[in-house]
């Protein structure tokens, strides 16, 4: 199994956006915190189409520095990895969530804190990623379950993966919430809980952490979270980098704040450009795909393709400034030439990402370490193995 697979969404109006940025450190504001009822699947919205939904919880106490930098780092591969499921032929919509536990900045009971919900805007989850800060703290970890749990949108359709991470480093039994009962509760709305200890295999059985996979029909793993991630550059990188730029030239902007979402786009390309080449070009490589990378939020191009009369409808002054003046007509032609320029550039970083993923294979079974010890890694082989189980295929 490979080592990289080469982890999209809406998000609301401004005030929404704002009530997820609080900083983490003293003055993030406690969860609310809303306690469902019926537990049952049938209790969440069912979507006509499969969706492959992940709530990454991530310990964020002193000692989790180097699992933090993994997850920064492992970001596009897990989503990568997402993306080539399919269900009946058909790749489902993929949704990410992101937690921090354990943090005692966070002004909450039980150190937890939701940082985005579960949603296919990947640069929103990439640009909270990169905020995490790591501070001593307690970690609950049958609480951080149970909200996440609770309060995540949690599709109700039967067929969709809903899968839970949690990583950390101390027992799993601590706080007032018994874990046990969160996870049964979770396995009742059909979402495995998979457990990631940050350290000794024999010390995460004996303090729980595979027991709670267990409970939860999920994997245990555990990691070096202090491992550097390995990274391996490949002659078609740079090819790849230039196709990132040609694409980000067919987003075309929307709305009052969609030229803010244009920024932050380019903002989470320098992010994974900093990490390495290598992470630059998984980001590229999730851009290629619809199933996960979509901005109908605030880009044109992925509004009018979900909604066809949207382009009919749209205001002058919501347009960007090179679209200003133009008939309705001249506007929509417009937007189908970026269209059709992205699914050509999508094309091409296809084939480049296969080629690509070859010769990262080859390297890496000549080295000898497929089986990098790192948190890409476990979620990556855990998610192969629970998508066969689910009747996903390659």
């Amino acid at each position: 199994m490979s080592t990289i697979k080469t982890l999209a969404l809406t998000i609301g109006a401004t005030a929404f956006l704002n009530a997820q940025t609080a900083p983490v450190r003293g003055c993030a504001k406690p969860l609310q915190r809303t306690i469902v009822q019926n537990d049952t699947p049938s209790s969440a919205s069912a979507s006509k189409e499969n969706k492959i939904q992940v709530a990454l919880l991530l310990d964020t106490s002193n000692s989790m520095d180097g699992l933090i930098d993994q997850a920064k780092s492992r970001l596009w591969n897990i989503v990568n990895t997402l993306t080539t499921l399919k269900y009946n032929g058909k790749a489902p919509q993929v949704e990410i969530a992101l937690y921090e536990y354990g943090n005692d900045g966070l002004q909450d009971e039980n150190y937890i804190r939701q940082v985005a919900p579960l949603t296919q805007d990947l640069d929103l989850i990439s640009e909270k990623l990169f905020a995490l800060r790591t501070n001593g703290g307690s970690e609950y970890c049958g609480a951080v379950i149970r909200d996440a749990t609770m309060n995540l949108n949690w599709d109700g359709n039967e067929k969709s993966m809903k899968l839970i991470y949690i990583a950390g480093n101390e027992s799993f039994n601590q706080g007032k919430i018994n874990y046990k009962e969160v996870i049964s509760t979770a396995k009742r709305k059909n979402i495995y809980t998979n457990t990631i200890f940050c350290g000794d295999r024999n010390e995460g059985i004996q303090t729980f952490w595979q027991n709670g996979a267990s409970l939860g029909d999920g994997k245990y793993f555990n990691i070096d979270s202090d491992q550097k991630v390995i990274y391996i550059e490949t002659p078609y990188d740079i090819r790849i980098s230039e196709c990132n730029t040609r694409l980000n030239d067919t987003y075309m902007y929307y709305g009052s704040h969609g030229a803010e979402y244009k920024v932050k786009q380019a903002a989470q390309d320098q992010n994974a450009k900093a990490q390495s080449v290598a992470i630059a070009a998984e980001r590229t490589v999730t851009k290629s795909k619809k199933n996960a990378y979509k901005n109908d939020h605030w880009d044109l191009v992925d509004r009018a393709e979900k909604d066809a009369g949207f382009m009919s409808t749209v205001k002058e002054e919501d347009l960007p400034q090179e679209l200003k003046g133009k008939s309705k007509e001249e506007v929509q032609k417009a937007v189908a030439v970026k269209s059709a320029e992205r699914e050509k550039i999508q094309k091409e970083i296809e084939e480049l990402s296969r080629k690509r993923q070859n010769f990262i294979d080859a390297e890496m079974k000549k080295r000898g370490n497929s089986d990098a010890d790192d948190l890409g890694k476990a979620i990556e082989k855990s998610v192969l193995e629970l998508a066969k189980k689910n009747g996903y295929s390659l």
